[in-house]
């Protein structure tokens, strides 16, 4: 017998609807995917076997095939178990195939059968309602993620059992909907604030300017002059985010996995602060399956490079292009992918190895050479790019310790 089930996939940052047909005739027993799945969706059936026989579902020992549809698509991720796991129950006449007419369904099975959550549940909602899908069937950790997208029925559970008593409709689950528009305004607080920096009125001055052309900055300085503590508040007097780049920012992190347990939207600015030991591929991204890199996890927000000279020269290099355009574009053999990389490019460097050229309290003990060498680093395109080079002075403690109120990040934006 022969059963369909609609499901989705990501690739990128966006997902496409796979079909998945699952097969049983008699013969000797066994299990085939075919279809071009990848890693985890081989995987996949003996996770889908043992959570029906734990869930206290009959596993039919026959010959099965399921097939993913379209066939010319590397199939990868998790979130094809529960779909194979229902077509399996409705081929073998244990569900009903009338409920499963324009829905989407997708999850991660558990041995005992319960729902794990998956990456880029937005991106396959999405792709659903473009599609015309009624209704979406997912685990209930990504409810709140799905539940964003309107015009569709987007329904939660927590187990395989759950799934079936309401395909079987012994217990319908109702359909869940967000208020897009509390979200937006609820802004989340990080933590940090504006008014948190003393002195430094220039710096100020020069990122106000910068959040307010989306310019690109280099903060120069001795070490304890406060570049990354200004860095970090850039993001916080950045306009508010729209929902289309709400939208596409959550999406980025949904398929990086990045999303907080709740969490339905990227309500506040990213910020993103690689370490200066980052790959090119950690940069922009990459991978056998490419998955978006730092730039693109920084998309409407800031990317910070600290230390700037410390970054290798070829990772500091792939930047140029995505600073450019705002688009990562990975060329693989068998697919070529575009991730946005829309992001403000803020960075921190010394003036010189040791810290402390043009420091009056700290004499400098470098070479005029090593001064040379050590600013080298960094190619003159990519400086080009930086539109705004700001000289950061250390802060006097009696400018620390005074404690006069400063404007708040509110109050700039």
């Amino acid at each position: 017998m022969l059963a369909r089930v609609r499901s989705a996939a990501v690739l990128g940052i966006d997902a496409y609807l796979v079909e998945v047909e699952a097969d049983i005739t008699n013969g000797l027993p066994s299990f085939s995917t075919v279809g071009l799945p990848q890693g985890a969706v081989k995987e996949g059936r003996e996770r889908v076997s043992a959570a029906l026989v734990n869930a206290g579902f009959q596993f039919p020992l026959k010959r099965i095939t399921i097939n993913l549809a379209p066939a010319d698509i590397r199939k990868d991720g998790s979130a094809l178990d529960l779909p194979v796991a229902v077509g399996l129950l409705a081929a073998s006449g244990q569900v009903p195939e009338d409920e499963l007419d324009q829905q989407v369904i997708l999850g991660e099975l558990g041995l005992e059968g319960d729902l794990r959550p998956v990456r880029g549940a937005l991106s396959m909602a999405l792709a659903a309602r473009s599609l015309g899908m009624r209704g979406i069937l997912l685990p209930h950790a990504n409810l709140s993620e799905a539940a964003v997208v309107s015009g569709l029925e987007v329904r939660g559970a927590r187990t395989l059992l759950e799934v079936c008593r309401h395909l079987t409709r012994v217990h319908r689950i109702p359909p869940v909907q967000v208020d897009i528009g509390a979200l937006i305004q609820d802004r989340t607080p990080d933590g940090v604030d504006f008014s948190d920096v003393r002195s430094q009125v220039a710096a100020k001055r020069a990122l106000e300017v910068a959040a307010a052309g989306a310019h690109n900055i280099l903060l120069i300085g001795p070490p304890g002059a406060g570049k990354t503590m200004l860095a970090r508040r850039l993001p916080t007097i950045l306009p508010r985010l729209s929902l289309d780049e709400a939208l596409e920012t959550t999406k980025i992190h949904s398929v990086a996995g990045l999303l907080a347990p709740g969490q339905s939207l990227c309500t506040a600015r990213p910020f993103r602060a690689p370490h200066h030991t980052i790959s090119d591929a950690g940069l922009i991204g990459g991978g056998s399956c490419p998955r978006p890199g730092e730039a693109s996890l920084a998309h409407g927000g800031v990317l910070f490079l600290d230390e700037l000279p410390e970054f290798r020269k070829n990772v500091l290099e792939v930047l140029r292009q995505p600073m450019e355009d705002g688009l990562v574009t990975l060329s693989r053999a068998a697919m070529s992918l575009t991730f946005p990389s829309r992001f403000m490019l803020a960075a921190a460097m010394n003036p010189c190895p040791c810290g402390y050229f043009g420091d009056s309290a700290h004499p400098c003990r470098c070479e005029p050479v090593s001064i040379e060498r050590y600013l080298a680093r960094i190619s003159g395109p990519l400086l080009d790019r930086l539109d705004i080079h700001l000289l950061v002075p250390a802060v006097a403690y009696q400018a620390l310790a005074d404690h006069q109120p400063a404007e708040p990040s509110h109050g700039l934006t």
